[in-house]
């Protein structure tokens, strides 16, 4: 039974940074795909960046790209999201999610990862 559980969640200033980690427990440890989503009220959740291993290779949003930066320990089971530069827009609860299996590029469809966290709210205050 794969387990996610996010935290660093919390109330920043913009131009603030804050990283949130993910811990994984019972799943893979060597070939798998996380991510970390996005979700605000009434609307879809959000790709915002992912990482597969073993290659290590990520993909960002556009939106996100230069201020945020995924990474994780493969052999702790561990998953980060480095947020910098924040902005009122990047207010919303966000996820970790995971693909327990190989994918060349992380996906960013939020359907095609199969375990999700109950989720860390970010709010940031302009």
């Amino acid at each position: 039974q794969v387990q996610l559980v996010e935290s660093g969640g919390g109330l920043v200033q913009a131009g603030d940074s804050l990283r949130l980690s993910c811990a994984a427990s019972g799943g893979p440890v060597s070939t798998y795909t996380m991510g970390w989503f996005r979700q605000t009220p009434g609307k879809e959740r959000d790709f915002v960046a992912g990482i597969t291993w073993p290659s290590g290779r990520t993909n960002y949003a556009d939106a996100v790209k230069g201020r945020f930066t995924i990474s994780g320990v493969n052999a702790e089971s561990m998953l980060y999201l480095s947020m910098t530069s924040l902005k009122p827009e990047d207010t919303a609860v966000y996820y970790c999610a995971l693909i327990w299996r190989l994918t060349v590029t992380p996906p960013k469809m939020a359907n095609e990862y199969e375990y999700w966290g109950q989720g860390t709210q970010v709010t940031v205050s302009s």
